[in-house]
């Protein structure tokens, strides 16, 4: 039986008439079904009735997708965004919940972009919200061009903790990503440990040690670029999927051990 990985949705309009809908991106659900080898499942932005225990109850891992949107800035102490910076509220109070309460557990999660925001928010981080207009730092928004090639393109090198479960999967110290982000990592939450910087020191993947109960038991990263837009031909992007696969199939096997466990106790 195929394990089941959670996709965060956003809320967004369709239609002629706008109607709001909960969506992901296929690029997600593609790296779920072809390189993981889940089942995938989309977990709604249904806001504050989200219930993140059940939820977890049932999915063997958790893939935080990149959005247009950005964390709202109350939810970190930031001042209000700029006039027309979209958020998702909605998105926020299902994920962040969800999120501790993987990494409690011991779910694995992968973080991606919006994601990787939301992992630094949800465990006691802050960000910055225009990297571009900070002194000294690249522009890491999406560029606006109409081939999505060059979209999605490799913009800049990350440079890679020696040591780090990254330099380990990648077998580098340097490897080029793609950047299509407006907000960065400002201060890096507790129990979080960098393993990857871009050239102006902008934080680009983590991964987490420790939770408020003590060392983090399970597998958590994250990644400011997006590897489900070119796994087919980037080895390290698709490595990256594969090793969250690996994570949960161990994380199943884990589960099924523990109940068998606790059904040999109960028969005694």
């Amino acid at each position: 039986m195929k394990p089941l990985v959670g996709i965060s949705c956003c809320t967004k309009q369709f239609g002629v008439f706008g109607m709001p809908n909960h969506a992901a991106s296929d690029t997600y659900v593609r790296a779920s079904d072809l390189v993981i080898g889940a089942v995938p499942v989309l977990i709604p932005a249904n806001g504050p009735t989200a219930d993140a225990e059940t939820l977890l109850d049932r999915l063997d891992g958790i893939i935080l997708t990149g959005s247009r949107s950005n964390v709202q800035p109350s939810l970190y102490g930031g001042p209000p965004h700029a006039e027309g910076t979209p958020e998702d509220p909605a998105r926020d109070a299902a994920t962040l919940p969800l999120i501790r309460a993987a990494v409690q557990r011991g779910v694995p999660v992968l973080a991606i972009c919006r994601g990787f925001q939301e992992l630094n928010v949800a465990l006691g981080g802050s960000l910055h919200q225009r990297l571009q207009d900070l002194p000294d730092r690249l522009d890491h928004s999406t560029p606006m061009q109409p081939s999505a090639k060059v979209r999605q393109g490799k913009a800049h090198s990350v440079r890679i903790t020696q040591g780090s479960w990254l330099h380990r999967l990648a077998g580098a110290t340097e490897i080029a990503v793609n950047s299509l982000h407006n907000q960065g990592v400002d201060r890096l939450a507790p129990g979080l440990v960098v393993d990857a910087v871009a050239p102006d020191g902008t934080i680009e993947a983590v991964h987490v040690v420790a939770t408020s109960a003590g060392p983090a038991p399970g597998f958590a990263v994250g990644v400011q670029w997006h590897p489900e837009y070119d796994w087919p031909e980037d080895a390290v992007s698709r490595r990256i999927f594969e090793q969250f696969g690996e994570a949960v199939r161990a994380y199943v096997e884990e589960s099924r051990f523990g109940l068998s466990v606790a059904r040999a106790a109960s028969a005694d």
